[in-house]
């Protein structure tokens, strides 16, 4: 007989964990002890040293689905504790906090059958889970991971949720969210001004819902705004109080089935959307139309994950709009007196509960990209899941960007980029940003000993960064924009040597203190060279060529020669433009995008970002041509004039709108590739990384890497980040990890020593 102490890390708490080990350790007829702790799990077992053996060897094989082992660690001793029996003993709380929390998990099929059978004494309970399925990050306020440390800790069990959780046999065995109707939290239902109203909560919001209403609707990281798909008035009324003019709205439908009747579901799509992370899934509509929903040729889709989603459709209803409660350009509502202040005059009802949302986390957005999920969100059901470096990172802390900020947080092989925060445009969203990276350096005991932000002193992140690293006093370092896309593109894929990056987006500081955007770039985590752009594009009125796309048509006209009479407002740009009057130059692909789908009249006028090339790219019709091809200056730059003036001749000659985008994207390919091919010649690189928002466009996605590789280039595409700036504070995390490791900044400037990472 001997004793073993075994320590996992990983994903194992909150995933029935504790309850596996247990059935193991009967099943080979062990005795010991199995506890929480903060960094992971903790056994000691007594038996022969074979059957240990045996044990640990089969251990991660048949763990439980939803957990991650990232390692684990075994030691044998002679002398015995004289264990009994096995039981689970209370936490324990150490001085190094090293465990991982589960993402939240979409009900499972065993509390979807319970929820539906009128014998179960949970029928129709809304808050139904077990070890398998229900909110994990969103509850979680600190490690281990147990129930007085999460939302739930204001609803003591009841007899009987207490005897399940303490019964082996059972799948709520030590599930922490465990409750029921007569224990747990509680649904309710208020009128437009916050009246609390009698009967059925659920079936006044069906009702409610069903009689044309909007419902403000309390999930798991957030409250929605619901109302029905098929009434287009009920919609564009939504849009009115909402004021998101034109904004696509993502769908919730009851099953995959529903979602069928309106869109193209794949193989692969269909295991996303069912999977038990449960996404939103941009799916190709099946014929023109649900404008009032989404004016692009894809609408976002997810199918229920709460089973108080699952409760709301019922039988009955087939779909519905399922969009953010939130204030233009604020984060997403989670606490109840908020919403009824804020939804009033919006909302005509809200269906709420009393379970407190730690944790703000937007629903995850992708589109499905050689069967797997390629990102314009990452958020619910993947977040705060990390990802995985072959090499350990000091703890640094990356501050993303400004547009679709994140951060990123490095602890050994391990790197926490944090959920969707939204745009750093105000003080609500900045303080949402600043909570969260409180709240992830606590749960994985992470003190930062260096930060990194982009180049771009006016962003809230960069600002964030410098008055921190400057009462910290810890080093400070500067990343490029494009650099760090380049980077995460890297990382995303495990790659560190050498590479060509096709970095293409709407903006980003460069080093000449101008905005790039559209950038061939051959680099690694240690620098860049800038190998090659496009001709700068004057911005008339700077910020504002991103709502009055119109000023960039007029800019592409006039520098290539063209008339500009169409242009409605062409007198006064010509005016702005000859005096150089907040005129900034830029080489933003994103600008591109917007000036062409001006120029061929498909939006001059935008209401959100990136509408122009969202529709350019909705508008392409099947045409394989491309325009002429021309250079520039140096580093080599893509002169687009002749492109121009074959768009505006195409346009004036009656070719097809969608012809011309087609035409467009395809002159875009052969450019890259032909950067791409100049590139490999001058050094030798073969391997192609493509980062930026612009690769969203799934026209350039499906044909730019398949061109490059006839031409013999390896291409990496993003997989587990966002290619948007989502994703790019992983990219300052990987370059800044390279500057700290090899003592020295490279082309970044540090703002501290670097003695305390010694």
């Amino acid at each position: 007989m001997e004793r073993a102490w075994i320590h996992i890390r990983g994903i194992v708490q909150g995933v029935g964990f504790r309850p596996f080990i247990h059935k193991l350790v009967r099943e080979y007829g062990l005795v010991g002890t199995i506890k929480n702790t903060s960094s992971g799990v903790e056994l000691e077992l007594e038996g022969e040293r074979a059957t240990l053996e045996t044990l640990i060897a089969v251990l991660p094989a048949r763990a439980p689905k939803l957990a991650v082992i990232e390692a684990l660690e075994a030691r044998y001793f002679q002398e015995l504790k004289g264990f009994t029996d096995f039981r689970i003993v209370e936490s324990k709380t150490e001085a190094l906090r090293d465990t991982l929390i589960s993402p939240d998990i979409a009900i499972c099929d065993d509390c979807l059958r319970e929820l539906r059978d009128p014998c179960d004494r949970r029928y129709r309970y809304p808050f139904i889970n077990c070890t398998n399925c229900g909110p994990r990050f969103t509850i979680i306020r600190d490690v281990p991971y147990d129930r007085a440390k999460t939302s739930m800790a204001s609803f003591p069990m009841c007899p009987d949720c207490d005897r399940e959780y303490h019964d082996i046999e059972n799948r709520r065995y030590h599930a922490q969210p465990d409750c029921c109707p007569v224990c747990g939290p509680r649904v309710f239902y208020l009128d437009r001004d916050g009246k609390r109203l009698a009967g059925d909560a659920i079936e006044l919001a069906r009702t409610a819902l069903k009689a044309g209403q909007i419902v403000a609707v309390k999930g798991l990281g957030g409250i929605h705004l619901a109302c029905r798909v098929d009434g287009e008035r009920i919609a564009r009324e939504l849009r009115r109080r909402k004021q998101r003019d034109e904004k696509p709205f993502a769908l919730m439908c009851r099953d995959t089935a529903c979602a069928e009747k309106i869109c193209e579901v794949s193989a692969a799509e269909r295991e996303i959307l069912e999977g038990f992370r449960r996404p939103i899934v941009l799916l190709r509509k099946k014929r023109p139309g649900l404008f009032h929903i989404s004016e692009n040729a894809r609408v976002g889709v997810m199918l229920p994950y709460t089973p108080l989603h699952v409760l709301l459709f019922g039988e009955d209803l087939d779909m519905l709009v399922m969009t953010s409660a939130n204030l233009s350009d604020t984060p997403m509502m989670t606490e109840n007196e908020e919403a009824v202040q804020k939804l009033h005059g919006i909302a005509d009802g809200f269906l709420l509960h009393d379970r407190d949302i730690q944790t703000r986390c937007d629903d995850s957005l992708c589109w499905v990209l050689g069967g797997g999920e390629y990102f314009a969100r990452r958020s619910r059901g993947y977040v705060p899941f990390p990802i995985r470096m072959e090499r350990a990172l000091p703890p640094i802390l990356a501050c993303g960007a400004e547009q679709k900020a994140s951060f990123c947080l490095s602890r050994e092989t391990c790197v926490f980029p944090s959920q969707h925060i939204g745009d750093l445009k105000n003080l609500e969203t900045f303080e949402s940003y600043t909570q969260q990276i409180a709240h992830f350096e606590n749960l994985f005991d992470i003190k930062p000993r260096a930060l990194v932000c982009d180049l771009h002193p006016d962003y809230l992140s960069t600002r964030y960064a410098e008055e921190r690293a400057g009462r910290e006093n810890i080093p400070l370092i500067r990343v490029q924009h494009h650099h760090a896309h380049l980077a995460a593109c890297m990382a995303d894929n495990g790659v560190e040597e050498k590479v060509i990056g096709l970095v293409w987006d709407g903006t980003g500081l460069g080093t000449d203190g101008t905005s790039w955007g559209a950038e061939c770039l051959v680099g690694d985590f240690r620098g860049f060279e800038r190998f090659a752009s496009l001709r700068p594009i004057p911005l008339i009125g700077g910020d504002r060529v991103t709502r009055e796309t119109d000023r960039v048509a007029f800019a592409l006209l006039r520098e290539a020669g063209l008339s500009t009479d169409e242009i409605e407002n062409g007198e006064s740009y010509g005016r702005i433009l000859d005096l150089n009057l907040n005129c900034p130059l830029s080489t933003g692909m994103g600008r591109l995008f917007d000036g062409v789908a001006a120029l061929l009249g498909i939006k001059t006028r935008c209401t959100y970002e990136g509408q122009g090339a969202v529709l350019l790219e909705a508008a392409v019709a099947e045409d394989r041509a491309a325009f002429p091809i021309a250079w520039e200056g140096e580093p080599l730059r893509f002169d687009w004039r002749p492109m121009v003036c074959a768009l505006a001749s195409g346009r004036d000659a009656g070719v097809g709108t969608g012809r011309l985008a087609a035409r467009f994207m395809n002159t875009l390919i052969e450019m890259a590739a032909l950067q791409c091919l100049r590139a490999r010649e001058k050094t030798g690189l073969n391997t192609v990384c493509l980062s930026g928002g612009s690769f969203q466009n799934l026209y350039l996605m499906a044909r730019l890497p398949e061109k490059l590789e006839a031409a013999g280039f390896r291409v990496l595409r993003h997989r587990r980040v966002s290619p948007n700036d989502e994703g790019l504070s992983l990219g300052q995390l990987m370059i800044a990890r390279a500057a700290l490791g090899s003592r020295q900044v490279g082309a970044y400037e540090e703002e501290d020593s670097l003695s305390q990472l010694r």
